[in-house]
């Protein structure tokens, strides 16, 4: 990664930067997404809030406190955990930072003793597909109605939960 980044839970006061990353992220695709869908995906205030209660919201901080990657997961029924709301913000994309936010996601999720983990994603986002497969997520053929598109279910096994953590 050129640029450094940490990554650590979000705190309430650092939700508005979470909806600017989300915006920001997703405004290129915008015309490619129904409306529903683009509202869900970038949150209001409320919906985040709502997000928090049930999920864990991971950010990417630079090392001046610049909110630049965003990621969300949950630990779910039969050892299943799922990661959505994964951003970051276009000047920084390509610098390692999603890799980053999901490898700290995935390992959160095997800490909770999760042995896989799924996301959902949309065909407009052909990069960030490219990005999960080339992170071990394969498609699992469940399509579901995303408010009008078809939202892929991708998975991925995250390994022996009793076993040692990475080393970092």
């Amino acid at each position: 990664m050129d640029r450094p980044v940490r990554i650590r839970h979000a705190k309430p006061a650092e939700f508005p930067g979470v909806l600017r990353c989300l915006a920001e992220a997703f405004e290129p695709y915008r015309a490619a997404y129904t409306t529903l869908a683009f509202l869900d995906t970038v949150l209001s205030p409320e919906a985040l809030f709502e997000r928090s209660r049930s999920m864990t919201i991971l950010i990417a901080l630079t090392d001046d406190d610049e909110l630049v990657g965003t990621v969300a997961c949950s630990a779910g029924d039969a050892a299943r955990g799922h990661i959505r709301g994964m951003a970051v913000r276009p000047a920084w994309q390509g610098l390692g930072i999603a890799k980053a936010l999901l490898d700290e996601a995935v390992e959160a999720l095997r800490l909770r003793q999760c042995t896989t983990v799924t996301l959902d994603t949309t065909l407009p986002l052909r990069r960030a597909i490219g990005f999960y497969e080339s992170n071990m997520f394969r498609a699992t053929g469940h399509i579901a109605d995303f408010f009008g598109m078809p939202l892929h279910e991708y998975a991925r096994a995250i390994g022996d939960p009793s076993a040692p953590a990475r080393s970092t």
